[in-house]
């Protein structure tokens, strides 16, 4: 195959990327192997679509780990789920750290077990200040209640005095999501067939392409996203504009 790399536009490498990592259980029973073996090998693809970012310049990653719905999942695989997640973070911690990769969470911690929640505490309290690539993990994540709250917290405002409605815009919408201060994704990837956004980033991804493939996540790797990331490259973002006029712009 030839080297994708070299197919990249290097001045046009999204910024930030996406992920909805589908597929782990389905990959796991065509190796006749069960669900958990699959998002234990889904790990392996997550050290290498990092390790990939790095190298081509993107600086976010918001990868979609578990969202509200997945606690309707079979008891046994949620703990399971959640036991690899410690062992993830505990085993990767210090990797990110040396590699300046900033970890950061969206989504409703507290509702995850204690073991977890230290894991992700220590890890983002340790890569805090780290600037070469941030990774975003959502966990008991919900687009829906991302924006009920952002609501809420604009309402209380308003009842307090502290805003006028005239006063809250798109600006001050994305202040109060869980995405404050990160850019929206350029890039959406969803893995394993599947073709809707699950209830993820909702507000985020009014203007990102999104890419569907049927490969699922334990076998997307390096070349994969390399494949993506090209795919994102050979589209027109227009941003509600003509063709003609994004040209008279260069």
């Amino acid at each position: 195959m030839t080297n994708l790399l070299t197919q990249l536009e290097q001045t046009n490498i999204p910024k930030h990327v996406a992920f909805i990592m589908d597929g782990n259980g389905r990959w796991a029973k065509n190796q006749g192997q069960h669900r958990l073996f699959g998002h234990a090998e889904g790990v392996l693809s997550v050290k290498a679509i990092i390790k990939t970012a790095r190298e081509i310049g993107v600086q976010y990653l918001t990868m979609y780990a578990f969202s509200t719905e997945n606690w309707n999942r079979p008891a046994e695989e949620v703990a399971g789920l959640m036991d690899l997640l410690v062992q993830a973070i505990t085993n990767e911690t210090n990797e990110m750290h040396e590699n300046g990769v900033r970890l950061m969470t969206i989504g409703d911690i507290t509702a995850l077990p204690e073991s977890c929640i230290k894991s992700l505490n220590e890890a983002t309290d340790k890569t805090r200040e780290n600037t070469n690539l941030t990774l975003v993990l959502a966990l008991n994540y919900s687009a829906r209640s991302e924006i009920t709250n952002a609501c809420r917290s604009l309402a209380n405002e308003v009842q307090k005095g502290i805003i006028s409605i005239s006063q809250i815009s798109e600006d001050l919408i994305t202040e109060k999501l869980n995405t404050s201060g990160i850019p929206d994704p350029e890039l959406l990837i969803r893995t394993s067939g599947e073709c809707r956004v699950s209830n993820f980033l909702l507000w985020q991804l009014s203007y990102t392409e999104l890419y569907f493939t049927p490969v699922h996540w334990p076998d997307f790797r390096k070349d994969e996203f390399l494949k993506a990331i090209i795919a994102y490259q050979q589209r027109e973002r227009r941003f509600g504009k003509t063709s003609e006029q994004l040209n008279d712009t260069k």
